[in-house]
């Protein structure tokens, strides 16, 4: 059984056990000033384990399972047994990472939350587009497949656009940032990776 694959079993159970258990989500919830005034840095970690309902949860676990595979094998592959570990790595990173700014920006807040893997499934999704740049995705509802560098760059703005407008409850920051965190670790870890992601692109 691979790391991805219990991932996304752990998050299932416990978004699930979250969903009738309002104490269970209050406590592992994203809240900055929570983490800053009461010292509680564990929310930076654990808001990834609970999501907002059942197809928030759905979507982010489907995307994760479909493109975690692709990036895990990718590394097992690249690194044997060690792979695990820096997919592992990824997926924490992404967590953390794509935290970082809604911190800094809502650390004196207390009524701003935030709950989900977003931010992780976005540095997965772009570590797979560096990985397999041929890669095609269909996008609703685009009606013709869209090359994987294409919707990284597309995503990547909207994600930006959305942040800055700040009219839904949907972490487009933490899309933006995860997405970043993705696209400098695989690079980092990758030997070759832009050159190949150039070679198959141009």
């Amino acid at each position: 059984m691979g790391l991805n694959i219990i991932i996304v079993a752990f998050t299932v159970i416990i978004s699930i056990m979250a969903f009738g258990n309002v104490e269970l989500f209050n406590n592992l919830k994203f809240n900055a000033w929570l983490v800053k005034h009461k010292k509680q840095g564990y929310r930076f970690l654990s808001h990834a384990l609970i999501h907002g309902g059942w197809l928030h949860l759905i979507i982010n676990m489907y995307v994760l399972f479909s493109f975690g595979r692709i990036v895990e094998t990718a590394f097992v592959g690249l690194f044997g047994y060690k792979g695990f570990l820096y997919y592992g790595l990824l997926y924490i990173g992404g967590v953390l990472f794509s935290t970082l700014y809604d911190f800094g920006k809502h650390k004196d807040n207390p009524y701003y939350n935030a709950v989900g893997a977003s931010g992780a499934v976005s540095a997965v999704v772009f570590a797979s587009i560096l990985v397999h740049p041929s890669m095609s995705l269909f996008v609703f509802p685009i009606p013709f497949a869209l090359p994987s560098w294409v919707f990284g760059i597309l995503y990547l703005g909207y994600s930006a656009y959305m942040g800055k407008k700040s009219v839904d409850n949907i972490g487009h920051n933490a899309h933006f940032w995860g997405s970043v965190f993705g696209i400098i670790y695989t690079i980092i870890l990758v030997p070759g990776v832009i050159g190949n992601f150039i070679e198959n692109v141009f």
